[in-house]
């Protein structure tokens, strides 16, 4: 792949590039040192009684540091599969410094997702959602659309890190996996194209929060990345194909070429991403077949519902310099085509069941609530545990 040629793209490609290149010293910044800074100005008694066993926090600290500078190895692996993927010379520093703040949290957040997607110990949190999804793509996708010459064509919008597509294409499925954030592209890359070998990687996905640890044990836990070969499966006799597209799953999708060329699409996590629901589920009916199944599980984590209000945005934007650009969501196109297009609004889980049919869908199965809920990206030791209880429907188009 060669670099982007449009100036935008090519900003926020260098934006994600650099927060890979920052995750080091950011988190030692912002993790270690503003904490030894905190510690070393409490009273000096207070100091003696926290640094001596079996509280030790000059220890902790120190312990954390190894954490991070673990997990770096991650971001600088990422990072040089990156710039190869993108034909970016390590040695043209033009991208450095692109990244802010904000695109170094998502980076952080990319590094830490790979605990759900590429570790056996969140194979519980996986498969509480993906196996309906597999066991209604085996009941509901009629047998005739697939043959040993030409398979299925099923669609992953939002596939992140790659993990649910890469799990299709071993069972059978020629998939696509979607994805709009560099952040996600380029680690998912990584994971399916260039990492060597089972568990290359340390990561330690909680050591970089402090709250509701209950050992600090817990929170220096490390866990293996990737817990596959992700080449093996594919390669195998029963493997399918897996294909990574990027870019805006509406403005993509409604593209000439994929009028009516899927079998099916599965979506999980991903319906409560969408500004307008109704561009989501227009794009879905577009590029399924006829009888065509969407499958879907998640709940509804509005991620626009905290976004301001145009009246906001334009008094932010009276506001700013002339010269001063507004730090806007650069993981969404703003076209009247994609999924930033202008208007937003929320629906209620039942309200969402019944917008399917209104646009040429019939709703085949339905679950309210899965049983037992799931997780995302759960730490299952902490004293906190935030359960999703998401809603599962199978949709077939009209």
């Amino acid at each position: 792949m060669t670099i982007l040629s449009d100036l935008e793209e090519r900003r926020v490609l260098f934006a994600a590039l650099d927060s890979f290149r920052q995750y080091r010293q950011a988190a030692h910044y912002n993790i270690t040192h503003l904490r030894r800074q905190a510690f070393y100005t409490l009273p000096a008694a207070h100091v003696d009684i926290l640094s001596d066993p079996p509280f030790s926090l000059p220890k902790t600290f120190r312990d954390v540091d190894d954490s991070i500078d673990s997990n770096a190895d991650i971001a600088d692996a990422i990072l040089t599969s990156g710039l190869e993927q993108f034909g970016i010379d390590s040695n043209d520093h033009e991208w450095h410094g692109a990244a802010k703040a904000s695109d170094v949290d998502k980076c952080r957040s990319t590094i830490r997702q790979l605990y759900r997607d590429w570790s056996a110990e969140a194979a519980s949190e996986r498969d509480a959602v993906y196996v309906p999804l597999f066991n209604a793509l085996e009941a509901h996708l009629p047998k005739s659309a697939a043959s040993d010459d030409s398979p299925s064509r099923v669609l992953v919008p939002g596939a992140g890190l790659g993990r649910l597509a890469w799990e299709l294409a071993g069972r059978g499925y020629a998939t696509e996996g979607n994805e709009i954030s560099y952040h996600q592209l380029i680690a998912s890359h990584y994971i399916l194209n260039r990492a060597a070998r089972t568990g290359q990687h340390k990561l330690y996905p909680w050591a970089l929060a402090f709250s509701n640890h209950l050992t600090r044990e817990n929170q220096l836990r490390a866990v293996s990345v990737p817990d596959v070969d992700s080449a093996a499966l594919l390669d195998s006799e029963h493997g399918g194909s897996l294909h990574m597209t990027a870019g805006d799953f509406c403005a993509l999708y409604r593209e000439p070429r994929y009028a009516d060329a899927l079998d099916a699409v599965v979506t999980c996590f991903f319906i409560d991403t969408a500004p307008n629901i109704i561009h989501y589920i227009q794009t879905v009916k577009r590029c399924l077949k006829s009888s065509g199944i969407w499958v879907n599980v998640g709940p509804l984590l509005w991620h626009f519902e905290a976004a301001p209000t145009p009246a906001e945005k334009q008094r932010a934007q009276e506001q700013q310099p002339a010269s001063s650009d507004l730090d806007v969501d650069d993981d969404c196109a703003n076209d009247d085509r994609g999924t930033g297009a202008h208007g937003s609004f929320e629906l209620s889980n039942d309200e969402v069941v019944a917008l399917v049919p209104k646009l040429g869908f019939e709703i085949v199965e339905h679950v309210e609530r899965l049983e037992g809920g799931a997780g995302y990206i759960r730490d299952p030791e902490s004293m906190l545990q935030n359960t999703y209880r998401p809603s599962f429907w199978v949709a077939r188009k009209l």
